[in-house]
């Protein structure tokens, strides 16, 4: 938003009673200048003057660079803290919060756990399967 923007919407904004300045602080804009104010000349570059290199600049080794910048590792400072309160919340509240993180569509839901079933053991004992088959084929 450009200022004469800024100024007209605020001269809106005014309450009705209040006048505008008086002409002595108002900026005078009928200047020679007054067209090209905003915009700024680019100067012309002097031939004789680099401005890439800095005077009293050191040169950095990429080794030393590399050094000062390797990552650490903080691995034994994070694990101190983690077990230094062992506080557990109950499984009831861990699932509440993981369930109100997670999205809502079926792609983020957890896959249903599936219940093993158990296999169901039979009610006959040998003896009465001995006795059936006497009975029905006739083996003695």
């Amino acid at each position: 938003m450009s200022a004469a923007l800024l100024r007209r919407g605020l001269e809106l904004l005014e309450p009705p009673g209040r006048a505008k300045a008086p002409p002595e602080l108002q900026r005078d804009r009928s200047g020679p200048r007054a067209a090209g104010a905003a915009r700024r000349r680019k100067r012309v570059p002097e031939p004789g003057r680099n401005k890439t290199t800095v005077k009293g600049r050191v040169v950095k080794s990429a080794i030393e660079e590399y050094h000062r910048k390797k990552p650490v590792n903080h691995l034994r400072e994070n694990l101190k803290y983690m077990l230094k309160g062992r506080l557990v919340a109950d499984k009831n509240i861990t699932e509440q919060v993981l369930a109100q993180n997670r999205g809502r569509k079926s792609k983020d839901q957890p896959p249903e756990k599936i219940e093993k079933k158990k296999p169901e053991g039979t009610v006959f004992t040998e003896e009465d399967f001995r006795k059936f088959e006497r009975e029905y084929f006739g083996i003695p």
